[in-house]
């Protein structure tokens, strides 16, 4: 497949972009000043096309800076308000893999509300009621376990800010790596990846479904036999 500056494209046509942004880089332009997937890829479109003027690429959903995975793009401003509707209605599927510490429930749902402190960027899970707090849901399904991790496919009901990572540690299963909710180390890179992404074309209204598996020879990916990998690049939302 197809790399611009070290990001993977999946798909693409005049409406769609869908690529798979990298571990540690920003989806959008942040405080920091590092290279953004959104602005890198406008870039790109612009090369590519040979645009003279400003590019239009809207920005429909994110993945924390620390997590890679599959993200869509819209190239049009009528694939943006629909894409984006798909957002809002849950219909665009997003289903993620972590390996998280312990043995993990074969299926569970998880409902928490959680509470963010912009000042500080975390997100806590706090009692129902409290002001400022937002339901989250989500659910899980075991596909294997190895050395103490078990790796679970999660499949998101909400889309609150680090809803995965802050709900699998308060259900006592913190995600391998990370290093603000799940007791990381120095050097381990957090192991939950965006891996199938399900959505229906804004002008074709064809369904679309897409999966990019993280690097399974790295740590801790690797810790899981290629049979069970095998068996997740099948999975469908």
């Amino acid at each position: 497949m197809e790399k611009y500056h070290g990001i993977q494209i999946v798909y693409e046509d005049n409406h769609l972009l869908v690529v798979v942004k990298p571990p540690n880089m920003p989806t959008q332009a942040d405080a920091s000043g590092d290279p953004d997937l959104h602005s890198t890829m406008k870039r790109y479109i612009a090369e590519k096309y040979e645009k003279p003027g400003a590019v239009y690429l809207g920005l429909v959903h994110r993945l924390d800076r620390p997590v890679g995975g599959l993200v869509v793009l819209a190239r049009t401003s009528k694939a943006a308000d629909r894409l984006s509707e798909q957002v809002r209605a849950k219909t665009l599927a997003r289903q993620y893999v972590a390996a998280v510490r312990g043995s993990a429930p074969e299926r569970i749902e998880l409902q928490d509300w959680l509470l963010k402190d912009e000042r500080t960027n975390t997100v806590r899970a706090v009692a129902a009621g409290t002001p400022g707090a937002k339901d989250a849901r989500l659910a899980w399904q075991k596909a294997g376990e190895t050395d103490g991790l078990s790796l679970i496919r999660v499949k998101l009901f909400t889309g609150r800010s680090h809803q995965i990572r802050v709900q699998t540690s308060h259900a006592g299963f913190p995600i391998w790596g990370d290093a603000r909710y799940g007791a990381g180390r120095p050097g381990e890179q957090i192991a939950l990846w965006g891996a199938h992404l399900g959505l229906v074309h804004p002008t074709k209204k064809e369904e679309l479904r897409f999966t990019a598996l993280p690097p399974v020879d790295a740590r801790p990916w690797r810790s899981f036999d290629e049979a069970i990998w095998a068996r997740e690049a099948e999975i469908l939302l």
